[in-house]
């Protein structure tokens, strides 16, 4: 057993994984499933549970910023550093509510985040714990819950640098967002279909609040970004804006509002408003439209197989207004390695300094300054 003192550490110090207190006796356990937001709220919640960190693992770069994790070269995944108390809860029950928070046979990343930053991972801080993790994942495997292999990889603990102030304890900041970040990128349905109603967290408590498991939510967004009608549009719509989002056309490239925009700031559903994508993910493509490496949230965008040109695409159109808004391909830049290429006549941009008029607020997290 590890033992620690207690260190809450929110700034860009390493955790001291070293320190020892008799007294308080409490033990380290780190690990990785994807976005830490989701992995901390979870611990945040159970008995025995000192305290939870979110932050930076096993890379190469010193205090790493988030901007830097996001391009996936530094080695570091999202990891959340766990202090707990082990009269109270093992490291093995740790690991049980671990396993059970995302997708361990899939080695891309997690869910909707991909790239080699949202990989899993389980860091041991003791031949014990490494005894712990390789038993806890051979009974997984063995429970035969996935039909794939389980993959995620059990590694000598080397570092962990917290993440920024306002990543820290995001479910409790901004929990209309992360419950819908939950919901919306298929994690939390995902933990449904594999665990059913089984007590995830020990005490039978619930894993986790889904709020829209009992709430029509997508209907409630469906009423936020109403698609207005055919004649409305026809009115408030430019005759290229309305070819593009309604007839499925392709503006001109290198021709159009927003090709070569570096303004920060989102872009926006013309129609219905829904928020589709940041200018923090744009990147000049070469190709004369407005090029995205990922969008804002997967749930206001769907895929759609296009066989119109002689090959078979992959088209982007928004959820709730359908609106047409051009192709993803995958020769896009890392971490995504995919090119969202849109049409300008399909969006409205609205700035950094707007979109909290507008009521665009909740976003201004992806333009926040690293500390």
């Amino acid at each position: 057993m590890v033992l620690v003192k207690l260190v809450v550490v929110m700034d860009k110090d390493i955790v001291n994984q070293n320190s020892v207190n008799e007294t308080i006796g409490y033990e380290l356990a780190t690990v990785a499933g994807g976005c830490f937001w989701c992995i901390e709220g979870v611990f945040k919640r159970q008995k025995g549970v000192v305290s939870v960190v979110s932050g930076y693992a096993g890379g190469d770069v010193e205090n790493p910023s988030y901007t830097q994790v996001s391009t996936g070269d530094t080695g570091h995944v999202e990891a959340v550093q766990i202090t707990f108390d082990p009269q109270q809860i093992g490291y093995a029950d740790i690991l049980r509510i671990f396993w059970r928070q995302f997708d361990p046979t899939d080695a891309g990343g997690s869910f909707g985040d991909r790239g080699p930053q949202y990989e899993s991972r389980i860091f041991y801080h003791s031949a014990l714990q490494k005894q712990v993790a390789q038993i806890s994942k051979q009974e997984l495997q063995d429970s035969n819950t996935f039909a794939d292999a389980v993959v995620t990889p059990i590694i000598a603990f080397t570092n962990f640098y917290p993440a920024e102030e306002y990543h820290q304890e995001y479910s409790k900041k901004n929990t209309g967002h992360y419950e819908r970040y939950r919901f919306f990128s298929g994690r939390d349905k995902f933990i449904k279909e594999s665990w059913g109603d089984t007590p995830l967290i020990l005490g039978e408590q619930p894993l986790f609040k889904n709020e829209f498991e009992n709430t029509d939510a997508e209907a409630d967004l469906s009423i936020k970004y109403q698609k207005p009608d055919d004649s409305v549009l026809r009115k408030t719509l430019t005759n290229t804006q309305y070819k593009v989002t309604q007839l499925d056309r392709t503006e001109p490239s290198f021709n159009n509002e927003y090709w070569d925009n570096k303004a920060p700031g989102i872009y926006v559903d013309i129609a219905s408003g829904e928020p589709l994508f940041s200018s923090t993910a744009k990147y000049n493509s070469g190709t004369g439209w407005p090029s995205f490496y990922q969008p804002i949230d997967k749930r206001f965008i769907t895929e759609h197989v296009d066989r119109k040109l002689f090959n078979t695409r992959t088209e982007i159109r928004s959820k709730f207004a359908d609106s047409h808004l051009g192709h993803v391909f995958e020769d896009g830049p890392a971490p995504t390695g995919l090119r969202y290429c849109m049409n300008s006549s399909a969006m409205r941009f609205i700035a950094l300094e707007d979109m909290l008029q507008e009521g665009y607020g909740e976003y201004l997290y992806l333009f926040e300054e690293d500390e």
